[in-house]
């Protein structure tokens, strides 16, 4: 956002506005400076029981931030509306990532890791990362890939974090457009695609939707990925290693 963010001390009341950086901070240890959370912040499932929620990423209640007199908040520029930061920085110091690559993330972690005082567990997290990921080996023949977020259909295009965990698997996007654009029914028949993602979120794509789909794409192979996996950028990307390792086998399966 082209500015700093000055902090007296480190900070002991904490409220994180997204959920993979809230699920960062539990793993950072910052069990007991953690004071609020948003209701999509599932992971650890013993805070999402027992922390003070502040709304939804773009549904925040100022009422609640206010009276848990944080000294830090934490958001990302995606998942928090721009509006609702910008009256959030009148008051406390709001710290604010930007990821669309495995590097971003990485900074992202040592950011927080920086401004938190846990440097070294951020940077045993970012160190697991990197080397977990090198022993990802690509998908060899880069088959083109649509990956879907909604319904109606919405897709993952370029400049975005799932777009470059496609892009590490060996998969090509189809799309080729920012953001995330609207796909018709139409569209949908022309690209055919070698694989389409059908995510677990946001919107929870099940088996009863791949009948649909398949009618429209009928030479496309259709599988179910947990969405989590494909765009959260905190330390649940250590258990998308493990995860992208074993999917990798079933997507050369279904190639085959």
């Amino acid at each position: 956002m082209g500015r700093e963010v000055t902090l007296p001390s480190y900070p002991q009341r904490i409220i994180s506005l997204v959920p993979s950086q809230t699920e960062l901070l539990y793993d950072l240890g910052l069990g007991d400076k953690v004071v609020g959370i948003t209701k999509f912040c599932i992971y650890p499932d013993e805070w999402f029981k027992s922390k003070p929620r502040v709304g939804g990423t773009k549904e925040l209640k100022h009422d609640i931030i206010k009276n848990l007199k944080p000294d830090l908040i934490i958001g990302n520029k995606e998942e928090n509306r721009q509006e609702d930061i910008e009256a959030l920085m009148q008051h406390y110091p709001v710290w604010m990532s930007d990821i669309t690559t495995l590097e971003d993330a990485a900074e992202m972690v040592l950011g927080i890791g920086e401004i938190t005082n846990t440097k070294p567990a951020a940077k045993d997290i970012v160190s697991q990362l990197k080397t977990g990921f090198s022993t990802i080996a690509p998908m060899d023949e880069k088959p083109t890939v649509l990956y879907l977020i909604w319904k109606p259909y919405m897709a993952a295009g370029t400049d975005t974090f799932i777009n470059t965990m496609l892009g590490l698997l060996g998969f090509k996007n189809i799309i080729d457009k920012p953001r995330y654009p609207k796909i018709t029914p139409e569209q949908l028949f022309q690209l055919k695609p070698n694989y389409i993602f059908l995510s677990s979120e946001p919107y929870p794509f099940k088996e009863k939707h791949i009948a649909d789909l398949q009618a429209l794409s009928p030479q496309s192979k259709i599988l179910l990925v947990d969405g989590e996996m494909f765009s959260w950028y905190g330390s649940r990307l250590i258990k998308a290693i493990e995860y992208f390792k074993v999917m990798r086998d079933e997507w050369r399966v279904a190639n085959k």
